[in-house]
């Protein structure tokens, strides 16, 4: 029986967002069963959508990037949310929702793990550097490149670390230290000319 385009369309987007959100709460060892299941169907027609688990984690990072740089376009729009997107990316609130957070922080130590998936990234990765490089409000235009990478760096390893320890005093202080280490070194209240 073929079901029509629009819930076919419908089904696998479920799969992915479901995919997405589990993959990132609980790494790539989430089973096709258990996205099923979460996504209300059956086993069965996984196949029907994908060619296998890692083309799905593949699609995954590509699907969460998507909307990822959708929010990132936005705070490029003026210095100030530029400067909001960093503090809140490195909030507990953000420490908190792996599920929802950031892939970069979820996958990147599993980008090894199978083909497809670092290749993604690493797409996700260039876009990411070039819109902090031309949007952020950086001190000077020269270094911009460096400095979104290097901001960057620290904003990804900063969650990861805030998520590794058991200890909440210390995850909320790497929280602050990495933002307030960006904030002393980073871009200045008005972004200059080249």
């Amino acid at each position: 029986m073929r079901y029509p385009a629009a819930e076919t369309a419908e089904k696998h987007q479920k799969i992915l967002d479901e995919a997405s959100r589990l993959f990132k709460e609980r790494g790539f060892g989430v089973s096709v069963s258990e996205i099923m299941k979460a996504t209300g169907l059956t086993h069965g027609p996984f196949y029907n959508h994908f060619d296998s688990k890692e083309a799905l984690m593949a699609a995954c990072i590509s699907h969460s990037a998507d909307r990822a740089l959708v929010d990132l376009d936005a705070a490029g729009e003026s210095p100030d949310a530029m400067r909001a997107y960093v503090r809140d990316y490195l909030s507990h609130e953000h420490r908190d929702a792996r599920a929802e957070g950031c892939l970069v922080a979820a996958f990147a130590g599993l980008s090894d793990s199978s083909a497809g998936v670092g290749a993604s990234l690493t797409a996700y990765l260039k876009s990411v550097i070039d819109r902090f490089t031309r949007n952020f409000p950086w001190r000077s235009k020269k270094n911009a490149r460096g400095d979104a990478i290097r901001t960057l760096a620290s904003m990804y390893g900063g969650v990861v670390l805030a998520r590794a320890v058991d200890d909440e005093a210390l995850s909320e202080e790497i929280l602050r230290e990495v933002l307030g280490g960006l904030q002393a070194a980073g871009p200045s209240r008005r972004a200059e000319g080249p």
